[in-house]
C-alpha cells in the first residue's frame, strides 16, 4: 500500500520545480476531518504512483506555506502544476473528487 510522504518546508520548493503535479494534503494531527481523508490521500498517491506526486504537509511544522497560499481551514487538498496552485480543494470530500480535480491537469 503507498502512502504519502510528509515533506518540510525546505523540500517544499524543490518538489514544486522537480515535479510537474503535485498533490498536497494541508493536514495537522489535532483536525479529525484531516484523519477521515488521510487514507483517500494514500490511495491517490498509490493508484497515481510515477504520474503525481502525493504528499502532506503538517501546517503545525509549516506555518510560512500556509500563509504563502492562505489556507485558512483544512483538511486542504492543492494540486500544483508545474509549480502553479491550479486547484484548492477544502473540506472532506469524496475520493472523485480528488481525483476527478487531478485528472483535468493531468
Amino acid at each position: 500500500m503507498g502512502t504519502a510522504a510528509y515533506v518540510q518546508e525546505n523540500e517544499f520548493d524543490g518538489l514544486l520545480s522537480d515535479e510537474t503535479i503535485v498533490v498536497v494534503d494541508c493536514t495537522a494531527s489535532w483536525c479529525g476531518p484531516c484523519r477521515k481523508i488521510a487514507p483517500l490521500i494514500d490511495q491517490l498517491a498509490e493508484e497515481y504512483d510515477g504520474r503525481a506526486k502525493v504528499v502532506k504537509l503538517d501546517l503545525d511544522q509549516n506555518r510560512a506555506i500556509a500563509t504563502k497560499y492562505s489556507v485558512r481551514s483544512i483538511p486542504a487538498v492543492m494540486i500544483f502544476k508545474n509549480g502553479e496552485l491550479v486547484e484548492n480543494l477544502v473540506g472532506v470530500a469524496p475520493y472523485e473528487t480528488f481525483t476527478n480535480a487531478l485528472e483535468k491537469h493531468l
